[in-house]
């Protein structure tokens, strides 16, 4: 017997997205008119890896392990972010179940997060080249190799430096809507990542003419992709991890694990450095949560009463608690702070500004022990920073050595964060799909896997 013919899908997250911006965007809002719109349920911690990865595999934290974009390895003393190995994935990926009933089934990724060694047919993924001098130049992993050549002979270099940082805009997500609709014709399933929401909401927060304007724009840039999935008969859908809302309280956890003297430091030519191999406490900062690792058993009652006492903390989560989150895993801290609505979790550790690391003020996701959304800001005390940043870009384009030492070490500039669940459904992420036999008014993020399977026409395999 023949494999049925599975109905193409589009699944296109747009960080960030919620009705509140779905207002001013007519484009995505077709896609509802032909289908439905539902209300995303999302999951603790509401972050990109953690939700993508939940989405794919129907799976909570505790079960597929993905507690943050970042944690803290025990058995390496390393806090690692933004890692892209998809074997950190626990469970069987979308892709992976309809293969066992049509083996022949194609998918790409553009830019979705954990790509890397994913048992996709086409890989996207922003992957800098890093030179042995020191210097970071912009580029992509690309599989198969061929289609590298062909994407940046078609659509230029990956724009790494809009993607994420102080020039983080329209450039990025282009560049992905460009790639996604090269390879949208030759699979059943093109899964793409479009970061552009992030970038003004997180600056200026939702309220913000601004970050409206954001969403009009990232609406116009979608177009050509609808329009293409539309006339190739692939059925759309639209969904968003999280929603932002506004924040005005950065929380400096690990300057009261300090001030306690549980959290340690060394000290060394490029400042003070995070010493997690002897502090008896210290976070893991992720937006609105922040993964706290505790030493010794007998220090998590005072750990835990420190963070309650804590201006800006919500809940803190021992065990039990992350277990009724479904984040009771064997990387999350032994407790989870949790912000208020209003706050959010700093990573920084230093007491004087004058004494913080010089990785401090760049955009240097991996180096830093915890998420900083002031890599999305120059920094307005710096009346030269914009001078500066020409001078580095140029020599960077010459190949000589520089450091992008741009970012405020005031977290004040910050008006945007996520990372708890919603309070409302106009902050709450949201699920658009152009087939209304699926309608529904809301869905679990443990519910996309099987929406998914059911969108393509493909029949649960039976349990391995």
């Amino acid at each position: 017997m023949s494999e049925a013919t599975p109905t193409p899908l589009l699944v296109i997250d747009v960080a960030g997205l919620t009705p509140r911006l779905l207002a001013v965007m007519p484009r995505l809002q077709t896609v509802a008119a032909r289908g439905f719109s539902a209300e995303l349920g999302t999951v603790l911690p509401a972050v990109t890896c953690s939700a993508q990865s939940t989405f794919l595999t129907g799976l909570t934290p505790a079960e597929h392990g993905i507690v943050g974009n970042g944690w803290y390895l025990r058995d390496i003393g390393e806090v690692n972010l933004w890692r892209q190995h998809n074997r950190l994935v626990g469970g069987e990926k979308v892709w992976e179940t309809a293969r066992r009933t049509n083996p022949g089934y194609r998918v790409a990724n553009v830019c979705w997060w954990y790509a890397m060694g994913a048992t996709t047919d086409v890989t996207i993924t922003p992957r800098p080249v890093y030179h042995a001098d020191g210097r970071k130049s912009p580029d992509a992993y690309i599989r198969p190799p061929a289609l590298h050549d062909e994407l940046v002979a078609k659509l230029g270099d990956f724009p790494l430096f809009t993607y994420w940082g102080p020039t983080a805009g329209m450039a990025s997500s282009r560049w992905i809507v460009g790639a996604a609709r090269h390879v949208l014709p030759d699979h059943d399933l093109t899964l793409v990542y479009v970061p552009h929401l992030d970038y003004d909401l997180q600056r200026f927060g939702p309220d913000d003419p601004r970050s409206f304007e954001a969403a009009r724009e990232l609406d116009r840039v979608l177009a050509p992709l609808l329009d293409d999935a539309s006339r190739l008969g692939v059925t759309i859908v639209v969904l968003s991890e999280y929603g932002i809302t506004n924040v005005d309280q950065p929380v400096d956890v690990n300057r009261l694990l300090r001030r306690e003297g549980l959290l340690e430091v060394h000290s060394n030519a490029s400042g003070e450095l995070l010493d997690p191999w002897t502090s008896r406490a210290f976070a893991v900062a992720d937006h609105q949560l922040a993964h706290v690792y505790v030493q010794d058993p007998a220090d998590v009652p005072r750990v835990s009463t420190l963070l309650e006492a804590l201006p800006g903390v919500a809940e803190v989560l021992d065990a039990e608690g992350q277990a009724r989150y479904g984040l009771d895993h064997e990387r999350s801290g032994e407790l989870v702070a949790v912000a208020e609505k209003q706050a959010w979790f700093t990573y920084y550790y230093w007491l004087d500004d004058a004494l913080a690391p010089d990785f401090a003020r760049g955009v240097e996701i991996h180096k830093k022990p915890g998420y900083d959304p002031a890599e999305l800001f120059f920094d307005p005390d710096d009346r030269f920073v914009k001078l500066r940043a020409a001078r580095n870009l140029a020599k960077k384009k010459v190949g000589l050595r520089y450091a992008m030492d741009v970012v405020p070490l005031d977290p004040s500039c910050v008006r945007g964060s996520h990372g708890r669940l919603p309070d409302s459904s106009a902050d709450a992420p949201v699920l658009l799909c152009s087939d209304p036999a699926a309608a529904r008014g809301s869905i679990a993020a443990t519910e996309v896997r099987d929406l998914l399977l059911q969108l393509a026409g493909l029949k649960q395999p039976a349990a391995v």
